[in-house]
């Protein structure tokens, strides 16, 4: 008998860890059936760079939707900036988290002029821009390492710096622990879960255990998002058992020859970099 009941057991507990938000379709209509410009609408040559006040620009004064990354100095600033490390996008070394907004703000972004914005410098640009209608999908990032104190300075401050943003906005996270604190912060602001495949997670380092939770969403039950950002790759059970619980589905990162009718069709959000798709469909 108890064998029996092992398998209802383990599916019913999936269910739970997977199942997303209730539904609420005021709070998602502003982000439905549009495309966003990843990191703002930047070049494969970094011209303008990725996450600069240049592509915030350019993406505002296209109409399309925005989505943008923040994090932590170290002196608990908020810039926007994609990597937990500033080599790739600048001449420094070392971790964002450990350096001062002070030195941060003066390092050019891939060797142009533009530097590295706050968010509080980014949406007053988008605000002017888009005269208050973009839409903006604002991404937290968080690393494994930071304490839960951490997490709830950042999305306290993230959710602080918005509350000046006269357009819609959201908040996801790949993190579910940020998604489940912002659902406790702010229950009314819309919010989503990242998820990357298995595949993927393991080509990054990641252990297969929390690869496997990740990628299938476990982390759910925390924040029970309203949207899940779901990767170009096939969907995996658990986000197909989200879909058909409700959620809203948005994928990343689309490039130059995957934005097709069949996409648009099963997605009610599509974030885009390197081309120039519709704005909006349906």
């Amino acid at each position: 008998m108890i064998d029996l009941l092992v398998l209802p057991a383990l599916l019913l507990g999936a269910a739970f860890c997977v199942w997303p938000g209730r539904r609420r379709p005021a709070a998602r209509a502003p982000f439905e059936n549009r495309c966003f410009a990843h990191r703002g609408l930047f070049g494969a040559d970094q011209r303008p760079p990725e996450n600069s006040l240049a592509a915030f620009r350019a993406a505002a004064a296209a109409g399309y939707g925005i989505e943008l990354d923040v994090q932590f100095t170290a002196d608990r600033q908020l810039v926007v900036f994609h990597d937990d490390t500033l080599d790739r996008m600048t001449p420094a070394a070392g971790r964002v988290d450990r350096c001062p907004w002070a030195e941060m703000r003066r390092l050019p972004l891939a060797g142009s002029a533009e530097t590295p914005p706050a968010l509080a410098e980014v949406l007053a640009e988008v605000a002017r821009a888009g005269g208050g209608a973009i839409p903006l999908i604002v991404e937290i990032k968080s690393r494994a390492a930071h304490p839960a104190a951490y997490r709830r300075a950042l999305c306290r401050a993230v959710l602080d710096a918005l509350a000046a943003y006269p357009g819609p906005c959201c908040i996801e996270s790949f993190d579910p622990r940020v998604v489940g604190q912002i659902r406790r912060m702010a229950p009314g602001m819309l919010r989503g879960q990242l998820a990357d495949s298995y595949r993927a997670n393991r080509a990054q380092g990641v252990h297969p255990v929390p690869a496997f939770l990740l990628s299938h969403c476990f982390g759910n039950f925390l924040g029970r998002p309203d949207f899940l950002a779901w990767c170009p790759e096939a969907e995996n059970w658990a986000v197909r058992l989200a879909r058909a619980c409700g959620a809203m589905m948005v994928q990343w990162t689309l490039l130059p020859g995957m934005d097709t009718p069949a996409r648009r069709a099963r997605y009610q959000g599509l974030i885009f970099q390197w081309y120039a798709p519709r704005r909006r469909w349906h």
